[in-house]
């Protein structure tokens, strides 16, 4: 029974340090996600930015023929 208990004990031991022991490799892998959503980001402000300045300048070129005619 003393053999059962300590098999058990070792294996919750083994299990537990299994879990946690790659903290490198997961702080690498979080700056990678912020650095990828931040250039995610910045894309779709840009892509905003240059819909706007169409937009305005489609506005503008229409109001300014309907002034002409």
């Amino acid at each position: 029974m003393k053999k059962l208990v300590l098999m058990a004990v070792a294996m919750v031991a083994v299990s537990f340090a299994s879990c946690g022991g790659n903290k490198a490799a997961d702080a690498e892998q979080a700056k990678a996600d912020s650095i990828r959503i931040a250039d995610s980001i910045a894309a779709v402000e840009a892509a905003a930015a240059a819909a706007a300045d169409t937009t305005a300048t489609d506005s503008t070129a229409t109001e300014a023929a309907a002034e002409v005619k």
